[in-house]
């Protein structure tokens, strides 16, 4: 990076990519960036966005599949993240009772704060609510993948995921004005992982018997064991 910003070869590095195929995408305007004196320069925030946003609109597992493995070859940790190991029991609300996104915000975070790995849960409640405002994590199947813009290691003792399900759907920001019933916040402590972990649930979500069966189960023994099950066919 040069000046806190990737440069062509830096964020090929990152993307797993090469250079050319970088430097294709930043000039089709496929890719957020500028030119700074002639050279592209990428600013680490609204890759880790766009990413995000790729991600949310991949609805073909192959294509979840590649994304996947693209970060794990780059990643520290490249074992398998599950999906089922990160949510502890105490951070499972079903039902969620709370009818405004702000009321869902703060119930998730509550329920987090809840296993003691959260620190300060009003720092979380705000850095989820103005990822909201920035750009809504609700999908067009009902779910919401809330988490704050940037991963909050000082505020985390380990990464976790926290589920609630309302007893009906809410407005939650869908494009298409989707109602949204399931909600899944993701605490993470380090950037890729959390993409990672993006990446695995939206492949979880794109099974397609899972989503039904989860409207249905009322104990987090069931809906965990339904999440691992379902992770276990990827």
């Amino acid at each position: 990076m040069n000046g806190g910003d990737y440069d062509i070869d830096g964020l090929a590095e990152y993307l797993h990519l090469t250079p050319q195929q970088v430097l294709r995408l930043a000039d089709r305007g496929k890719i957020p960036g500028r030119k700074v004196a002639g050279r592209w320069r990428f600013s680490p925030s609204e890759i880790h966005l766009w990413l995000e946003q790729r991600i949310g609109l991949l609805t073909e597992d192959e294509d979840l599949v590649a994304m996947e493995s693209q970060l794990r070859d780059r990643c520290t940790s490249p074992g398998e993240i599950r999906i089922a190991d990160l949510i502890p029991p105490e951070a499972i609300q079903v039902p969620l009772v709370a009818r405004t996104r702000n009321s869902v915000v703060r119930a998730m975070v509550d329920a987090a704060s809840r296993t003691g790995w959260l620190w300060d849960p009003e720092a979380l409640r705000e850095a989820v609510l103005a990822r909201e405002e920035m750009h809504p994590t609700a999908l067009e199947n009902g779910v919401a993948l809330l988490h704050p813009r940037r991963p909050m290691p000082g505020i985390l003792g380990q990464a976790l995921i926290g589920f609630g399900r309302t007893m009906s759907g809410i407005p939650f920001g869908s494009e298409a004005g989707v109602l949204t019933d399931c909600f899944f916040l993701l605490c993470s402590v380090e950037e890729r992982s959390h993409l990672r972990t993006l990446a695995r649930l939206s492949r979880i979500l794109t099974v397609p018997a899972f989503l039904p069966r989860l409207r249905e189960l009322e104990s987090p023994k069931e809906i965990l064991s339904w999440i691992g099950e379902t992770e276990m066919q990827l």
